[in-house]
């Protein structure tokens, strides 16, 4: 498996990556394009496309935070999707960073957000919020409660909100 930072949005790999991005997840919990392209041009924000057998299977979105990365988008494309690609793809962040967190849906609103939520778990990552507010991504986009993930337990989890906050959805 390859993971390949994309450093502009001028890569041909980006339109898969939006397309999907855009179709996966609900208006309220992504980014507009414009919003989108302004990533590449944030130094703690990194791209990722996922390759295996040199095809691209996924792609993460986190951002490098003072003491530990925040997963803000993390996809295994449809027809990638159960093959074990995505404890892979954990692997690989537990591999090079060591304090992890992640915000998903309450296990409670469905089927697809209790399979995520079991996914999490069983690829090492524990509750600690599940009164987490995300903020608006904009205009018409309401602030949603989700829960946040970690594969450690936070010293000062306000603190860690903040900083999401102020650096991801400033």
């Amino acid at each position: 498996m390859e993971f390949l930072q994309i450093t502009s949005p001028e890569d041909h790999r980006i339109k898969q990556i939006y397309d999907s991005y855009s179709t996966t997840f609900p208006p309220e919990e992504q980014r507009d394009w414009n919003q989108f392209v302004q990533l590449f041009t944030h130094p703690n924000a990194k791209v990722i496309s996922v390759l295996n057998e040199s095809k691209a299977i996924g792609y993460l979105i986190f951002w490098e935070l003072s003491t530990f990365i925040f997963v803000e988008h993390f996809e295994v494309f449809a027809e990638f999707r159960s093959q074990k690609l995505g404890s892979h793809i954990t692997g690989y962040l537990f591999k090079n960073y060591q304090k992890i967190i992640l915000e998903i849906e309450p296990a409670h609103l469905g089927e697809d957000a209790q399979r995520r939520y079991s996914f999490y778990q069983k690829n090492g990552f524990s509750l600690v919020d599940d009164l987490y507010i995300q903020p608006s991504y904009g205009e018409g986009k309401p602030p949603l409660d989700l829960w946040l993930l970690a594969n450690y337990s936070p010293e000062n989890l306000k603190e860690v909100k903040e900083e999401i906050y102020d650096i991801v959805y400033h």
